[in-house]
């Protein structure tokens, strides 16, 4: 029963992927003239007098990305009424090619997307895995920590609550003008990673540590505060139950108690936090990387969207949507884990 449920849980979360990125498809699609959109671009690449040529080239780019068939199986014209195409329209053709993990080619670059999206994702994965992992850190040792400190948690609460309260962009334009400024502390480069860093990155991890401090500190700044708050405020819950009382009695130290009892039971509500922590460091990494200018999935996206490149922009937030759609399945894994009264229900 636990394998049955745990295969349901999967099919749902695929099917929710399947209907949030083909939402999207059609929408993007059916709001905006694909011809015109090609027409415009080879007008800016192309000379004013390569009229006749450019005519051409986008009959020939609109049949190569498939845009020269009907959008959808049905279409409706008011003098025919409803149309069947059959198999012959994007979307079918479109979700074949992502059946097989084809997820086309950029109207801008000319270049697979799963490309585009492998060479964004060695800026992105090492700043959001590292801001999530740090992001966690913090708030469970932190507050932890100072939970049986009065004074200590105090202050801390208010600093979270601080934090908490500032957008990202201030957090990292702060960080930026004070840490990468030669008229303050120029500790840190200005930019996340240096020209010619990225492909070696992953063979110098120092470099690479180096070179995201500050963005990767702008993003645990501003996730953190809100899992710490949680957390807090689950502890302090916990040690008001009786088996803390009891745990006390028999012996146990303060800071034992909170690690091996009272923890395990608080974190239950932070689990709900935690669905949403990748998925909000994932966007806030547009914003990051938009300041510190990364080439990575946020910049990616923003200058998708600003293009109109729609195949780039539907794998990009295809992408997220799975991030966020893993982690509320990981949520499910972890609550069944962390307390046997939950199981995984059919």
């Amino acid at each position: 029963m636990r394998r049955q449920a745990l295969l349901w849980h999967m099919a749902r979360a695929a099917g929710a992927a399947w209907l949030i990125v083909s939402v999207l498809f059609l929408l993007s699609h059916a709001t905006t003239d694909p011809e015109t959109q090609l027409r415009d671009t080879l007008e800016n690449a192309t000379h004013p007098s390569e009229v006749g040529q450019r005519a051409a080239a986008t009959q020939q780019l609109l049949h190569r990305y498939g845009l020269d068939t009907p959008l959808f199986y049905t279409t409706w014209h008011p003098q025919v009424g409803w149309q069947w195409h059959g198999a012959q329209n994007q979307y079918h053709t479109w979700l074949t090619q992502l059946a097989h993990g084809n997820l086309g080619y950029s109207y801008q670059a000319d270049t697979p997307v799963a490309e585009l999206l492998a060479q964004a994702l060695h800026y992105t994965l090492p700043l959001t895995l590292l801001a999530a992992l740090l992001s966690v850190s913090a708030a469970v040792g932190l507050t932890v920590i100072l939970s049986y400190r009065p004074v200590g948690r105090r202050w801390f609460l208010r600093l979270a609550h601080t934090l908490q309260s500032l957008p990202l962009f201030l957090l990292a334009l702060g960080l930026l003008l004070l840490f990468a400024n030669p008229d303050a502390l120029s500790w840190f480069p200005a930019f996340g990673l240096s020209s010619g860093v990225a492909a070696e990155a992953w063979q110098q991890p120092g470099i690479m540590l180096y070179q995201l401090t500050l963005p990767v500190a702008s993003l645990v700044l501003s996730s953190f505060p809100a899992l710490a708050i949680q957390l807090d405020g689950a502890l302090q819950q916990e040690f008001t139950q009786p088996y803390t009382a009891t745990a006390r009695a028999k012996g146990a130290s303060q800071a034992r108690t909170v690690w091996r009892h009272t923890l395990r039971n608080a974190l239950l509500p932070l689990v709900t936090l935690l669905t949403e922590l990748l998925p909000s460091i994932v966007a806030g990494s547009v914003v990051v990387e938009v300041i510190f200018a990364l080439p990575g999935m946020g910049r990616l996206i923003a200058d998708a969207a600003l293009q109109q490149d729609f195949p780039v922009l539907l794998g990009g937030v295809g992408l997220v949507a799975f991030v966020r759609l893993a982690a509320q399945f990981m949520a499910d894994i972890l609550y069944s884990v962390l307390d046997p009264r939950f199981r995984l229900a059919a």
